[in-house]
């Protein structure tokens, strides 16, 4: 592995902020930099959890299968957060899957009983990993509290300022948002069928409250999208 090119990418990481100098070494250590193809499965449900990782390039989506065998999106990660993390309370086999998105990914794997060693030596990381792990799971009960109480269109709306939120960029009075998903992911992401989700889109877009394209959606007007 490259060592000056992991130094800089481990400061990239929140979760990593206490790491002294010779923890990031020691992690250095223990990693295994991997390269996933686009729409390429990191893992899958069902496996070993065995292993975390800290994504450094791409877009990848975790998610499960329903029943009748329908993708059911339950989040997607962006470079510099740590996925596959369910191992380090207590997973023993995977309960969701990743999967790169549209373009190549770049990450570092670590193993579950490799990491907890360092978690024990530095209570700071462990304190972050708590913290991480209790956001994940306010997150994903909003995300099914969202699925049983809300109607498809205010799903997608919070689905749209949520992403502005986390990764939006002001460009005057509007917000301009890089997504890079198909509308099929935002509807297995929001739990609709894709062609509500463009209907939905193409109203929103009627009003002058959003304008997408296959990668991109500008909001308007953050005030008035509801």
């Amino acid at each position: 592995m490259d060592a000056k090119l992991t130094t800089g990418v481990l400061q990239q990481f929140p979760i990593l902020a206490s790491l002294s100098p010779a923890e990031q070494q020691q992690l250095m250590d223990m990693a295994e930099r991997r390269i996933a193809g686009k729409h390429t499965f990191i893992y899958y449900a069902d496996e070993p959890s065995t292993y975390l990782c800290f994504l450094i390039r791409g877009t990848i989506k975790i998610g499960i299968y329903s029943p009748d065998g329908r993708e059911i999106i339950k989040s997607i990660q962006h470079p510099y957060t740590l996925f596959g993390e369910l191992g380090l309370s207590g997973e023993q086999i995977r309960s969701e899957f990743a999967c790169a998105m549209n373009q190549e990914v770049d990450y570092l794997a670590v193993k579950i009983e490799d990491f907890k060693k360092l978690m024990l030596q530095n209570p700071r990381l462990a304190q972050s990993v708590m913290i991480f792990l209790g956001e994940r799971l306010r997150k994903a009960e909003r995300q099914w509290e969202s699925l049983i109480l809300k109607d498809v269109r205010t799903r997608i709306v919070e689905f749209l300022k949520d992403c502005a939120g986390e990764r939006g960029r002001q460009v005057g009075f509007e917000t301009l948002v890089k997504h890079g998903l198909t509308q099929q992911d935002i509807a297995n992401l929001v739990g609709a069928s894709r062609q509500t989700v463009t209907a939905i889109l193409n109203e929103l877009r009627k009003s002058n409250l959003i304008h997408f394209n296959r990668n991109t959606i500008l909001i308007r007007d953050m005030d008035k999208l509801n």
